[in-house]
């Protein structure tokens, strides 16, 4: 029996701590779709800069997930996500006072490595604290939360930017940083490091140290037929979620500021209530025998359908079929906690964190990726609608090769949800 399960009260306020944490990630995460029209007007910023100033956040992400999964095991995620957080609330004031884009640049990378223990931290623990069945349900209404807090930076963004205007509007999202490191700290349990059984040494520490942990991790198959589709369609996900659905109304779609901020505000309502659904639905589908492969395999092809739809017909349906686009992108959301399940609880925080890599690397590729090929396209004399319907396309069959190796690569987590 786990002696580290948690009570169920006790999990309930482990949950909100870390909850509360990760909300405010996703909103910093996904701040930069609403404020782009701002920014691009105040420091005249191309396409690619702006793809590059999203993209920082996505860089800050990646560049602490080797170590911070090794900080994970050792430390555990209280210490780990209080630590890296502090960063998180000077990235704010960083951003809060720029004045230039290399300073805004330079603010979201220290922001992104700040809160790039928002998530991890808690699905580590959750390896160890909540049984297999309870673990998907918590770790999708984690999601959840995320795209509420993606949600609340489109309109109520919006509605602040008049009143407090954007540096003020960091200020305060520093400040419920503050609250929710507080609240991480009275409510997580302490870490116990998990002893080798045969030598009782640490299992981090042994054969090698955590380099070679990494090496045992990312040599798994599951790992490796992951690793594609992680990089490419749930980057290609979150770079439009984040970032790029904002500008494709506005340009493509001729949206207004306000309107671009509904249909954001809509897209992540839709989101908000999908992960909350996936919650729901998983323990039953895990009772149906229902594994992650055959998930993805059925549910993903929607989104190559949907983001296709989204090149071919009216930009005036531009909203409904991003919606579209993100609820069938949702399925591959699944695919990182079972990466966790599939390995030892010695190396659940190594190998959710090389997964995590994974997705943000493939973040900030297609964030800035998108962001270039859209202004080579404008500078070859293409239409800017058809520059970003082609970049778009080029994202499109990239994602489309990600699932066929999904499809035919060898290496099955041998687990059900």
């Amino acid at each position: 029996m786990n002696q580290d399960l948690l009570k169920p009260r006790d999990a309930v306020m482990v949950f909100a701590a870390f909850a509360s944490a990760y909300f405010v990630s996703t909103l910093l995460r996904a701040i930069t779709a609403t404020l782009s029209p701002v920014l691009t007007q105040e420091l005249n910023l191309q396409a690619h800069e702006l793809g590059l100033l999203a993209g920082g956040f996505s860089l800050g992400f990646a560049l602490v997930q080797i170590p911070m999964g090794d900080w994970l095991d050792r430390y555990g995620p209280k210490k780990t996500a209080i630590v890296l957080m502090a960063f998180a609330v000077l990235g704010c004031v960083a951003f809060a006072v720029a004045e230039n884009f290399y300073g805004l640049w330079l603010a979201r990378i220290l922001t992104g490595i700040g809160v790039s223990g928002c998530l991890m931290a808690p699905l580590t623990g959750n390896r160890r604290w909540l049984t297999p069945p309870a673990q998907m349900s918590a770790n999708s209404w984690l999601l959840m939360t995320g795209s509420l807090g993606m949600l609340t930076s489109t309109l109520p963004v919006q509605w602040l930017l008049p009143l407090t205007g954007w540096r003020v509007l960091f200020i305060g999202v520093a400040v419920v940083l503050v609250v929710s490191m507080i609240a991480i700290f009275i409510w997580t349990p302490k870490w116990k490091i998990i002893k080798h059984h045969e030598t009782g040494e640490a299992d981090n520490h042994i054969q090698g140290g955590w380099l070679s942990s990494y090496i045992e991790v990312m040599a798994h198959p599951y790992f490796r037929r992951s690793a594609p589709i992680g990089f490419m369609a749930y980057g290609s996900f979150l770079a439009i979620q984040t970032l790029w659905a904002g500008p494709w109304m506005v340009n493509v779609a001729g949206y207004s500021q306000v309107q671009s901020a509904q249909g954001l505000f809509a897209i992540n309502l839709a989101m908000l209530i999908c992960f909350g659904w996936w919650g729901w639905v998983v323990p039953r589908l895990q009772n149906k025998g229902m594994t992650i492969e055959g998930l993805v395999k059925r549910g993903y092809p929607l989104s190559l359908l949907s983001l296709g739809a989204l090149l071919c017909i009216s930009p005036q349906y531009s909203g409904i079929t991003l919606i579209l686009y993100c609820l069938s992108s949702s399925v591959i959301a699944m695919v990182q906690p079972t990466v966790g399940l599939s390995y030892p609880a010695r190396l659940a925080g190594k190998a959710l964190c090389a997964y995590n890599l994974v997705i943000f690397l493939g973040i900030f590729a297609v964030q800035w990726g998108l962001g270039i090929m859209i202004d080579a396209f404008g500078s070859a004399g293409i239409s800017q609608d058809n520059s970003y319907r082609a970049a778009f396309f080029v994202d499109l069959c990239c994602c489309g090769v990600a699932y066929l190796y999904f499809l035919i690569a060898k290496g099955d987590n041998s687990r059900e949800f």
